[in-house]
C-alpha cells in the first residue's frame, strides 16, 4: 500500500503539473456558472449539464488516459526495472489519473451549485445523480483507456481505438438501437431494451438522469417501462452494480494484460 500511495502521489503531482486538469476544472466551473446565471431553473441547468457530462467526460477521460499512458512508457520501463510490484504500479497510475479528473469535474459542478443556492432547494437529488454519473463515467472510461493503451503497442492505433470506442458508445450505439427497434417493432422489446441499455454506460447514466428529471413521460411507453424498472429499488441496485461492473471489467482485464506484458 505504501508503494501504491507513493505512485499515486507522483501521478497526482505529474497530472496537475500538466495543467490539463486545471483547465478541465475551470471549464466545468465556467460552464456551470453560466448555465446557473442564464439557464433558467435547476432542471434546465441539470439537463444542459447532462448533455455535456455524457459527451465530454467520456471523451476527455478515454483520450487523456490513453495519451498519458503512452507518454509514460519510458517512465514505466524505468520503474519496472526496479523490484516493484506491477499490480501496485498499475493501480497507482490508474487512481492517479482518474482521481484528479473526478475531483476536477465534481468541484466544477459543486462550487457553482452551492454558490447559486442549490443546496437550499429540493433539487439536491438531481445534482447528486448528475455528479455520481460523471464520476462513474470518469472511472469507466479511464479504465477503458488503460485497457486500450496496454493492449495496443502502436500509439496512433491505440488513440484511434479510443476515439472509435467513444464514438460507438456516445453516438453509434443509440442509432443501432433505433434501427433495431424499427426493424423489430412488431415484437415486445421493452425487456430487451432494458438489457441493451445496461450494455452502454453512457445510455445507462442518461436514463437515470432523465428519470430524476421527471421527463420520462416524454419517452413514451418505453419511458414508462424504464421508470418502472430503473425507478424501483431493484432497478437502482442493478444500475449501480452495472456501473461498478463497467469500472471493474476493463480495469481487471487491463491489469491482467499489464502483468503479462513484455515491455
Amino acid at each position: 500500500m505504501k508503494v501504491t500511495a507513493k505512485i499515486i502521489k507522483y501521478e497526482l503531482h505529474d497530472v496537475f503539473r500538466s495543467k490539463w486538469v486545471i483547465l478541465y476544472t475551470l471549464f466545468f466551473l465556467a460552464t456551470s456558472d453560466i448555465l446557473f446565471r442564464f439557464g433558467g431553473n435547476s432542471s434546465s441547468v441539470v439537463l444542459s449539464l447532462m448533455n455535456i457530462v455524457l459527451i465530454f467526460i467520456p471523451l476527455v477521460s478515454i483520450i487523456f488516459g490513453t495519451i498519458y499512458v503512452y507518454h509514460s512508457r519510458e517512465f514505466l520501463e524505468l520503474l519496472l526495472s526496479q523490484p516493484l510490484n506491477r499490480g501496485n504500479l498499475y493501480n497507482g497510475m490508474y487512481i492517479g489519473i482518474a482521481l484528479p479528473l473526478s475531483a476536477g469535474f465534481a468541484a466544477g459542478v459543486i462550487i457553482p451549485s452551492m454558490y447559486h443556492g442549490v443546496a437550499a432547494t429540493t433539487d439536491q437529488i438531481m445534482f447528486l445523480t448528475l455528479i455520481l454519473s460523471g464520476l462513474f463515467l470518469t472511472f469507466i472510461f479511464t479504465a477503458l483507456a488503460f485497457l486500450i493503451a496496454t493492449s495496443c503497442e502502436d500509439r496512433v492505433r491505440g488513440l484511434g481505438v479510443s476515439i472509435l470506442l467513444w464514438l460507438f458508445f456516445a453516438l453509434l450505439y443509440d442509432g443501432i438501437i433505433l434501427l433495431g427497434t424499427f426493424l423489430f417493432k412488431a415484437y415486445p422489446l421493452e425487456k430487451p431494451l432494458i438489457a441493451i441499455t445496461l450494455l452502454n454506460p453512457i445510455d445507462l447514466a442518461r436514463i437515470l438522469l432523465l428519470l430524476k428529471l421527471d421527463i420520462s413521460a416524454l419517452m413514451g411507453y418505453t419511458g414508462a417501462v424504464f421508470q418502472k424498472f430503473f425507478g424501483s429499488q431493484v432497478g437502482i441496485i442493478v444500475s449501480t452494480l452495472t456501473l461498478i461492473f463497467w469500472i471493474l471489467m476493463p480495469f481487471l482485464i487491463g491489469l491482467k494484460k499489464f502483468l503479462k506484458k513484455d515491455f
